[in-house]
């Protein structure tokens, strides 16, 4: 969407071996427990952001949009002026291994597989997106995608497995268009149109938070749109050839209102979270869950009253999730029926992985991992 604000990514939120799991769960229940709890005296023995110095790394100028999450300890942030950062100790400190000559772009999303490998995205009409990966850590990059349509404007990338993944562009020639890889990022082809829904007029995705597209499973995907007179959400179950529509309950009918980001749990459970960008505006119903995989969806009972970009699904639970947004973190512990503040910093997007690590990243270069 051509804007100052777009992206997409899906929670990680896998298992492991059942004792671990087990072990895991019970800890992040007692994470949820405290996160929860609402005695004063108690609030500096609950779970928090711990915000993390990137300045270090000159990114204090930086808006991280681009966020993945491998592990607690291991990290990766992408943002403006072609900036990418990693950690591997939980934060304590950030290598800058942006790739070179990206000074100009803006990296809005980026997937990583473990410490060394990474995709990354840059938005933009025409040849300002951009994807490049790296096998090395950062330490050296290969672009493998440069768009040459000035009618393509690629907000957000997702991915199946090591392997195969997807990136999608604003509509072109009325539909979104699809990328696909099948060698982890290496190469790219743009897939048929014929099973993608006709765009709505003024539809489009938005490059907020690396997660207005998102896959769960071997096969399933979901891309979020706003812009239009109607928020949508389009689900394929066949890796991007064929798609469904349907109307998502968040604000529309405005070029700044939609769906911003997309969460799933498996492929039944999914959360939508959005609004209206816009800091002056208030945004009821900023919320909305579905249970069976998108084909509907139903606002939250108490939803954000204000915008929010991001959500992630804690591990290991199946009712727990964080949104974010620039005025703070809402909580939801039923599911995404009802949300609740929970920290007033500003954050643009949110992930979390198996072994309990929830990061967090946005403007001014913070980066936060959450705390118990």
């Amino acid at each position: 969407m051509r804007r100052t604000v777009r992206t997409a990514r899906s929670a990680r939120t896998g298992g492991g071996r059942t004792g671990r799991a087990v072990i895991a769960g019970t800890v992040c229940a007692a994470a949820l427990a405290a996160l929860t709890a609402a005695a004063p005296a108690q609030a500096h023995q609950r779970p928090h952001w711990d915000l993390k110095d990137t300045g270090a790394a000159g990114a204090s100028d930086v808006r991280f949009r681009g966020l993945a999450a491998v592990s607690r300890h291991t990290a990766w942030v992408a943002g403006s002026r072609g900036t990418v950062l990693r950690t591997t100790d939980g934060g304590d400190t950030w290598r800058n291994v942006s790739p070179p000559g990206a000074g100009e772009l803006e990296f809005r999303d980026v997937e990583a597989f473990d410490a060394r490998r990474a995709v990354v995205l840059a938005i933009g009409e025409g040849e300002a997106s951009r994807v490049y990966r790296t096998d090395d850590g950062g330490a050296t990059w290969t672009e493998s995608f440069r768009n040459t349509d000035p009618r393509a404007f690629y907000d957000c990338l997702t991915f199946f497995d090591p392997r195969h993944g997807l990136a999608m562009s604003d509509p072109v020639e009325g539909k979104f268009r699809i990328l696909s890889t099948s060698d982890g990022g290496r190469s790219w082809k743009v897939l048929p149109s014929r099973g993608m829904p006709a765009a709505q007029d003024g539809e489009a995705g938005f490059a907020a938070s690396g997660q207005c597209l998102v896959a769960s499973g071997p096969e399933d995907v979901w891309l979020a749109t706003g812009g239009a007179a109607r928020a949508r959400v389009l689900h394929s179950a066949d890796r991007g050839l064929t798609w469904t529509a349907s109307d998502a309950p968040v604000p529309a009918g405005d070029p700044a209102r939609g769906v911003f980001a997309l969460a799933f749990r498996g492929r039944l459970h999914g959360l939508a979270v959005g609004g209206d960008f816009r800091p002056d505006r208030t945004s009821p119903r900023a919320a909305a869950r579905t249970t069976d995989g998108g084909r509907t969806w139903r606002s939250a009972e108490r939803s954000p009253d204000v915008y929010r970009s991001g959500a992630a699904w804690f591990p290991h639970s199946r009712t727990a999730a964080l949104a974010v947004g620039p005025t703070g973190t809402d909580l939801t512990t039923d599911g995404g029926r009802t949300w609740r503040t929970v920290d007033t910093g500003s954050y643009d997007t949110v992930d979390c992985t198996a072994d309990l690590g929830c990061w967090a990243a946005g403007e001014q270069g913070r980066v936060a991992r959450l705390e118990r």
